[in-house]
């Protein structure tokens, strides 16, 4: 059925209506790059848990475990994103070693998404990891220490 003969309407609180436009046709737009600020390694720093420093969430993509880390503010980011490169990640987390690990960055929302190809093996029903769905991962990662600048532990 094509669109145009489908009206759109959101019945409001008060019982009244509105009617919405269709959205765009078509691809989207690729959204604007966005620069990932400049690091600047200088000055003393101290070993610390990642997670003095970043937030984490992780889960399970079926055979693949999934993490996201983020960061609170700009300086931070900056930091999170030259430092937690694929090798470090590896560094902090020796189970991956041998698969492949995928890294995104998410500059809009000042977070890293790192996805570990086949950590799970076949996924959630075959995994015989103590965390099978990997939602203990991110807590872990975070658990883990590495040289923090001390500027960045206000």
């Amino acid at each position: 059925m094509p669109r145009d003969l489908v009206e759109h309407v959101v019945v409001l609180p008060d019982g009244g209506s509105r009617v919405v436009e269709h959205p765009p046709a078509g691809p989207p737009s690729a959204p604007a790059e966005v620069p990932v600020p400049g690091w600047s390694a200088d000055g003393p720093t101290e070993r610390v848990p990642l997670g003095r420093l970043v937030g984490a969430r992780s889960g399970d993509k079926g055979g693949n475990a999934n993490v996201g880390l983020w960061a609170r503010d700009d300086e931070t980011w900056a930091w999170l994103a030259a430092t937690m490169t694929v090798e470090r990640f590896r560094e902090l987390l020796p189970e991956a070693e041998g698969l492949a690990v995928r890294r995104f960055e998410l500059p809009h929302l000042r977070a890293l998404n790192l996805v570990v190809v086949g950590l799970l093996g076949e996924g959630v029903a075959s995994a015989t990891r103590p965390d099978p769905q990997a939602k203990g991962l991110g807590e872990y990662l975070r658990s883990r220490t590495l040289e923090v600048p001390v500027r960045l532990l206000r």
